[in-house]
């Protein structure tokens, strides 16, 4: 089997012991993976602090910085079917959506914010008492970035972009389901020019393991995750003791309102991206679908048949839509969602459990609004789906969750549109569409959906330590 190292100071480094990474089609382990605890995440952070307290890198301009960042991003694409490939053995997305989106978006993020840092503008604040005031964006530091394993290698890039756009130095932990693709991009970075030390990457587990050992450490400076939300509390609990300021977007139970005066073809065809996209392992996934009662029984039709004609299958084949889940782990987790459904009430009008690891698209009706399957984040490729009378109800029950990070309705109305979008408790509002992203507009949840906003502006003043200057003139 293929080795997966870590890569610490410019270089592989290989642990005494090792854990497999599993493919979630075939099922077999397909490569070791050196297994780190504190000695490596010491490693790590003290090559990440040399690296940021010696530069060159925080010493750099914008637009040295942004050359190399832009040469990594050239290499991300000519380097996408390989990244690609770690990505689909690691956690079985299908390869069409790695080529289409995953990867050409990687490339995006380090573009889009080595542009945007050299781009950014600071403040000044003419003052009546014959001085003058103005801002300065110093890199904060040493930045310790844990990232997720259902959109490994593009989050990885959405955490690990905007940091080192600012001069910070970076030690990056992929989640253990998901280790390939962060080793490929640390090489790559390499390849483009990066200093020995800017980027490193460390692998292995959470509790007990390099994950609490970098989020305890006083050598990090600040501290992004993307995960599930008891491993944010015990994140932000970590970072506390140190005073590190956290980043935390965390998970989702997105309400998706259908209101019945909508495009009913473009609300259902949104509505099934919203949830199926990923085999709907996304924290943005529209798993509480509310459709208002003039339109339900139509529009739950047409939502069935287009569900049923998705294609679940195998990840490298190009016409695969949904792959398996990513794990047995998780697998188990979501169909025993589906399992407990006769005692907790609601019916399956369609999908269940597939060959091996792979959930068919499901859609529950009739379900409880207090059972499981309606409270709960269940990250696959289930959907419960609601009748509602008039917009008072329907945003309420949009709202009637801990979690806040996306919200979706569909209308043709434009006073609607605004007026409801403006009372959903969320991080992001979509309006007759799903996961249209622009990386200058903040991101993030409120709730149990996380803690902070990056994206653009939002980015820079996290990754950075605004410094105000007074002059006398």
């Amino acid at each position: 089997m293929e080795r997966i190292h870590h890569v610490i100071d410019g270089r592989p480094v290989t642990s005494d012991a090792t854990f497999p990474t599993v493919d979630p089609w075939t099922r077999e382990p397909w490569a070791e993976v050196d297994l780190g605890g504190e000695a490596e995440a010491r490693a790590a952070l003290d090559a990440a602090r040399r690296a940021f307290d010696e530069g060159p890198w925080p010493q750099m301009g914008h637009g040295e910085r942004g050359a190399i960042l832009h040469r990594l991003a050239d290499l991300v694409e000519a380097h996408a079917d390989e990244l690609a490939e770690a990505d689909l053995r690691d956690m079985g997305k299908p390869i069409s959506a790695l080529l289409a989106k995953d990867v050409p978006r990687t490339a995006l993020n380090f573009r889009f914010f080595a542009d945007h840092a050299r781009m950014s503008a600071a403040e000044t604040y003419p003052m009546d008492s014959g001085h003058h005031a103005y801002t300065r964006y110093e890199p904060a530091g040493v930045v310790v970035a844990i990232a997720p394993w259902n959109f490994p290698l593009m989050l990885e890039s959405w955490k690990i972009a905007p940091a080192l756009a600012w001069g910070n130095t970076v030690v990056l932990k992929p989640a253990e389901q998901s280790p390939a693709s962060a080793t490929l991009l640390a090489n790559l970075a390499l390849e483009a020019g990066f200093p020995p030390g800017v980027l490193n990457v460390v692998h292995g587990f959470g509790p007990d393991s390099v994950g609490e050992a970098l989020t305890t450490s006083p050598l990090a400076d600040r501290i992004t995750f993307t995960g599930e939300s008891n491993t944010g509390r015990a994140i932000s609990a970590a970072a506390a003791r140190n005073l590190t300021p956290v980043s935390l977007e965390l998970g989702g139970k997105g309400a998706n309102l259908v209101f019945a005066d909508a495009d009913l073809d473009e609300a259902v065809a949104w509505s099934i991206k919203a949830i199926y996209t990923n085999a709907g392992q996304v924290c943005l996934a529209g798993s509480r679908l509310y459709v208002e009662r003039p339109v339900y029984d139509e529009f739950v039709a047409r939502f069935v048949e287009a569900a049923d004609a998705m294609v679940v299958g195998d990840p490298h084949d190009p016409a695969t839509q949904i792959g398996p889940l990513a794990s047995e782990e998780h697998f188990e987790k979501v169909t025993g969602y589906l399992d407990d459904l006769p005692r907790d009430g609601g019916k399956i009008l369609t999908g269940g459990r597939g060959e091996g690891w792979t959930v068919r698209p499901t859609v529950i009706v009739d379900a409880p609004l207090d059972a499981r399957v309606c409270r709960e984040e269940i990250f696959g490729p289930v959907v419960v789906v609601h009748p509602f009378e008039g917009e008072d109800e329907g945003v309420a029950l949009a709202n009637d969750t801990r979690y806040g990070l996306n919200a979706m309705l569909f209308t043709e109305n434009v006073r609607r549109a605004h007026r409801v979008a403006a009372e959903l408790r969320a991080g992001t509002v979509w309006v007759n569409c799903f996961f249209v992203r622009d990386l200058r507009a903040p991101f993030g949840g409120v709730g149990d959906s996380g803690v902070g906003r990056e994206g653009g502006e939002f980015s820079k003043k996290f990754f950075t330590e605004p410094k105000a200057v007074v002059m006398e003139i």
